[in-house]
Parts: C-alpha cells; structure tokens; sequence
C-alpha cells in the first residue's frame, strides 16, 4: 500500500482536473487515477462552448411529450431508444416528474449560480492553467429560421437577465449581413456576450501538465472496482493496487452510478446521455461566433486549430455504436443553415456519454452514508461550463473552506 496522501480524485475528465488543481492549491496533495487516458471521456469531443446562456435545464415542461414523439426517429436532437431497462425507466420517470414549471426555476437558478461562477472565473483559469487552450470571449449566437421557435426562446430573455445572464435579439436580415456564413432566411438570433469558448482537448491537456507542475500525480490505466473507509480515512482499491487517502473523489461522469455500484456506495440517479461530434479542418467561410443552429439543435464552434458540429442527446445506455444517421443529421442540420457546412478534411467522428442527473441539477457534495467520500457528476452538456467552478466548490468543502457558492442545491442528499 502506498504512502497515504489526501485526496485520490478518481476520473481524469474536466471536473476530476479541476477539482484535482483546486486542492493541490489549497494546499493538499493529490494523486488522480484515471480508467483509460485522461479526457477520454465526453470532455474530449464535445463543442467547448462556455455558456451560461444555456442555463435552461432539459427537465422542463414539454419535454416528455417530445422525447415520447421522437422515440420513432432515430436521429432526433433529443432520442430515447427503446428498451427493456428498468433503471432507465426509473430514471425517465423521476425525470418527468420535475419537467414543471416550479422544479425548471429551481433548476435554472442552480445551474445559473455554476455556470456563472465559472464564466467569471474562466480568463485567470485558462491563463494560469491552460493557456493554449484557445480560450476566447466572443460570446454565442442561437440562430433561428422558424419565427414561431425565436418568438417562444426570447421570451425566456428575461428569465436569464434575473439571473444575470444577459442577450439581445438581433433581426435575421442584419445578421446575415453581418456573417456572411449564413444562408438567407434567418428569422433572428439571440446573441449572448458573455458566453465563451476553448478547445476541449487542449484545456485537459493543459491542466494535466499544471497539476504535475504544482506536484499532482497522474495515473492513468488506474481502474477502480472499491471504496473502503474507516476512521483514519479511505482505501481505494483499483487494477493496479491500492491507494490510502484521507478523502476521496469519484468525478468519473456518466460512469459515476456504475462505479459506485460496483464500490458498495449508494449510487445517484445519473443516465448515460450520447453525444456525438465530427471535426475537419477550418472551411474558408466559416461563423465569426459559435452558434447553436435551433431547429436541428447543432452547435458550430471554430478554433485556429480547427472546426467542430456537435450536439444530440441519446438516451441508449453505454452503446459504443457509432450511429451513421446521428452524425449525417449534424452535417443535414449545418447544411441548412451554412454555405460551408462541413471542412475540407475530417479528422474525428466521436461520441461521448453525458451524466445526465435526473433534475438536470449538476451533485456534488458528500456521498450520503459516508464521511470521506465525495462525489461530482450530473453536470450534462454543461461539464467543460461548470468545470472550475465545481472543481473549487468540492476543494472548499472539502477543506472546510466557506464556499463561493451555496452548496446545497447541488447536495446528494437530496435524493434520499
């Protein structure tokens, strides 16, 4: 058995590196042990879009009726695949039970004090822990071509200003003048400045190469089958031998019910929620913002380094399939709306397993039963968003500090 160390974080994605950063400089040592390699999971092909404007949560009045009329359309933005899965169905259920109007405010203002805690924080993040991330600050742009879509959308305006996210509409016309990327018969868009963009993959590997500078270790190929804890800490059994801690992270995302499972703790609801991505080379003619194509529901994100279509939700376990009809509906979707939809070379056709929470509420706190066992999931599309301020809010309490954010909205004992 090792020497025992403070913290083993258990998941190498964007929440376990920067929950992993936040207490190497609080002060603790840190070994962070990761399945495969880090950013394996949904933090690697995913569009970099850091957008409180997407603050709304999916549980929200009309979401069922749509889900159930699109369980006969495989390529649907939001997708339940049908089968016999009774932890699915348990889960659908408690989703559906918070789809009103009172559970989609609470949800919203939680997600909101996340998203902009870390939208705030993001410029110093990046410029201290990943700076060749393509970090930029020029906002995102939902673009409509159905009037009655932009109509219902600018009247949840207000709804975000209360929570101090701030957007604006702008007229079809104008902004086709103003990007020429476009094709005619835009009816708006909604355009939100203080939104933000990085590149996934190169956020993880730079924070991956800060937190070895600060003295972090790294393990990856690090497999974790179980959780022992007694009153001197936490033992973390695993492929590779055994790690003595005085507390533990399971940050492992949509594994995160299965891993817990499996190491004897109480699992939260979390469903596995596919998305898929395609990456070319830079077209000529590209959007001057990432922008969020409504009625296909595609996000367009562009880097110097590159070019991203990604978004969809499918609901169909831990499918490893790489669906043909999923990716060609990005592609339809972006040509619909862009004169240079797609790159002149692919690069990567991905997909990556979401951690849906059944509120659409990101939980993070202290596994319930246990004293030195925490968790950090749920967070949806909203990871790579949520990240340095999750990762702070679980180093404060942890350390006992008093948090920036009121920790309990994102409570797991709030399921008991």
């Amino acid at each position: 058995m090792d020497e025992r160390i403070d913290v083993v974080v258990v998941g190498g994605g964007v929440i376990g590196l920067c929950t992993a950063l936040s207490l190497v400089e609080a002060g603790r040592s840190v070994r962070l042990l990761e399945a495969r390699t880090l950013g394996s999971g949904s933090s690697h092909g995913n569009c970099g879009t850091l957008t409180p404007s997407h603050a709304f949560p999916l549980a929200a009045p009309g979401t069922i009726g749509r889900a159930l009329r699109w369980m006969l359309t495989p390529d649907a933005p939001f997708y339940v695949a049908p089968r016999l899965d009774p932890r699915l169905w348990q889960w659908l259920l408690g989703f559906a039970s918070r789809c009103n109007a009172r559970d989609w405010q609470t949800a919203m203002t939680a997600k909101a004090g996340l998203l902009n805690d870390s939208i705030q924080v993001f410029p110093d993040w990046v410029a201290r822990h990943a700076p060749g991330s393509e970090f930029s600050q020029e906002g995102t742009d939902y673009v409509f071509r159905d009037g009655r879509e932009l109509e219902i959308a600018a009247r949840d305006l207000p709804h975000l200003a209360e929570l101090g996210v701030h957007g604006r509409l702008i007229d079809g016309a104008e902004y086709e003048r103003q990007d020429p990327a476009f094709k005619p018969g835009l009816k708006g868009v909604l355009h939100f400045p203080g939104d933000a963009h990085l590149r996934p993959d190169r956020y993880v590997s730079g924070m991956a190469d800060a937190l070895r500078a600060l003295g972090g270790v790294i393990d990856e190929g690090w497999d974790v089958t179980a959780i022992d804890e007694d009153a001197d800490g936490v033992v973390v059994h695993g492929s590779r031998g055994t790690v003595r801690a005085r507390e533990v992270v399971l940050a492992t995302g949509a594994w995160s019910t299965t891993l817990m499972r499996s190491a004897g703790l109480r699992a939260v609801p979390v469903q596995p929620g596919k998305g898929y991505s395609i990456t070319y080379d830079r077209p000529a003619l590209v959007p001057k913002r990432p922008v969020i194509l409504h009625e296909p529901s595609v996000c367009v994100t562009v880097w110097d380094s590159g070019y991203r279509l990604g978004s969809t939700m499918e609901m169909s376990g831990y499918s490893t399939d790489l669906n043909p009809r999923r990716l060609q509906a990005l592609e339809r979707g972006a040509g619909e709306f862009l004169h240079e939809p797609v790159g002149p070379v692919k690069r990567e056709e991905w997909y990556g397993w979401r951690p849906l929470s059944v509120d659409d509420v990101p939980i993070i706190g202290r596994v319930p039963g246990r004293r030195r066992t925490w968790v950090a999931t749920g967070h949806g599309m909203m990871g790579v968003s949520m990240s340095p301020a999750t990762g702070q809010l679980l180093a404060d309490l942890i350390t006992g500090t008093a948090p920036r954010i009121d920790p309990a909205a994102y409570s797991p004992e709030r399921f008991r």
